[in-house]
């Protein structure tokens, strides 16, 4: 392949834009609430649309108890291989399907893909249901224009990044069904991350002794007992913050308490109380040491527990739901960052930083492998704009088209290169 012609993809992507937000729209029409987690009918629609361009979906169904044992209802992988000739490298891009629960406070319907003044609204337009549309219809210009004649492209469209990554991309990987050469994965925003921090969920039971409300002393109250160990893991944060990373992008760590549950009625003392924390870690931190410190933050405040009234002899149990090692770069992402910045700084006119993100994806999977990777897409200028996990996220479609060229001339210059 010579020089690769980078007017010709623009004006490919331009010709055909119509078509790919249509193909987004009926993406975003397919729910992929996590939880539940019914992620198969999405990837089923996926495969049929992807059909229709004539590329063939493998379908990589998780083993159902594997999946109903992370909480979820089902997965389905999906696998596009473009092979186009001996050498070169094999190049994957990733995006995940699955999404949290739209959720409260719409004023869009969270599944209609709507186009209001240039943006399209929906659960999963922007994180990363937008990237399914990018990176396929960066490989159709690629290959209608540039023609490659070397190495490979893979597409991996995968169901489990909200619960970790082990059974999207990591179960790919895990199986041997893929070792690409280098991946892009998602993105966020008008940046090439190159890192992000890890993160550790864990939850958390405490439990007391039920009583009626009118005789509280009979009991003992989980509710307290909880409030009494949230308040000293959310003191931690005070010294968190005077942790900063050096990584650009990436400032200190953070716990987060995100979700409670527990009692029976209102008339009775709560006699279990479950919460579930989210702690976020810099790439500089040692996960083990991380998690360790909590277990025994919380052990401290469970013996120390001393009740207004009633009976303190609460009973604690920590269980970890996930533990996502930070992403830090490998050295032979260089060709990768290089390539999209080049072009970020031809179509958007500045030069996208090369920085890390507090957010965690499954990125770390591939680079855990030694796979070079970065996370690059259709996002936003910031995350914040995207309205990502919030009421109506939405995708400006300009957006969308700019970095779907910036993709495909960067395939061409990949795909190109001994």
């Amino acid at each position: 392949m010579n020089q690769p012609p980078y007017t010709a993809l623009d004006a490919w992507i331009d010709q055909h834009f119509d078509e790919q937000v249509a193909f987004l729209q009926q993406l975003v029409r397919v729910p992929t609430d996590t939880p539940p987690g019914d992620n198969a009918p999405h990837a089923e629609k996926t495969a049929e649309l992807l059909q229709a361009f004539g590329f063939d979906a493998e379908r990589h169904a998780v083993p159902a108890a594997e999946v109903q044992a992370c909480g979820m209802q089902s997965i389905t992988n999906l696998i596009v291989r473009r092979r186009y000739g001996d050498g070169g490298r094999t190049i994957a891009l990733n995006a995940h399907g699955d999404v949290v629960p739209a959720g409260e406070g719409w004023t869009h319907d969270p599944y209609g893909g709507e186009i209001v003044d240039g943006q399209m609204f929906g659960r999963a337009t922007a994180v990363s249901k937008s990237d399914f549309a990018t990176f396929s219809f960066a490989v159709r210009a690629l290959e209608a224009v540039a023609k490659p004649t070397r190495g490979a492209v893979e597409l991996h469209f995968t169901y489990d990044e909200e619960f970790g990554g082990e059974l999207g991309p990591g179960w790919l990987l895990a199986q041997g069904l893929t070792k690409p050469d280098l991946m892009v994965a998602a993105g966020f925003s008008h940046e090439v991350v190159v890192a992000h921090n890890g993160c550790l969920q864990l939850e958390v039971t405490v439990e007391g002794e039920m009583s009626h409300a009118a005789i509280p002393d009979s009991g003992c109250d989980a509710l307290q007992g909880a409030v009494h160990l949230m308040n000293a893991l959310y003191a931690l944060n005070a010294d968190y913050k005077k942790v900063a990373s050096k990584v650009a992008g990436i400032t200190h760590p953070y716990l987060n308490i995100g979700r409670i549950e527990g009692g029976t009625n209102t008339n009775v003392v709560p006699g279990k109380v479950v919460f579930k924390l989210d702690r976020r870690m810099i790439p500089e931190e040692d996960a083990a040491q991380v998690e360790q410190s909590i277990r025994d933050t919380i052990a401290r405040a469970a013996a120390s527990y001393a009740p207004p009234r009633g009976r303190g002899d609460i009973r604690v149990q920590v269980r970890r739901l996930l533990l996502a090692n930070a992403m830090t770069p490998l050295p032979g992402n260089a060709p990768l960052v290089e390539a999209i910045q080049k072009h970020g700084e031809a179509v958007f006119g500045e030069k996208p930083p090369a920085v890390g993100t507090p957010l965690y994806t499954d990125v770390r999977l591939y680079v855990a492998r030694g796979i070079p990777g970065v996370i690059y897409g259709a996002g936003p200028r910031t995350v914040l704009e995207s309205h990502a996990k919030r009421a109506d996220e939405r995708l400006n479609l300009d957006d969308l088209r700019r970095a779907t060229k910036v993709v495909a001339r960067a395939l061409a210059d990949l795909l190109s290169q001994r």
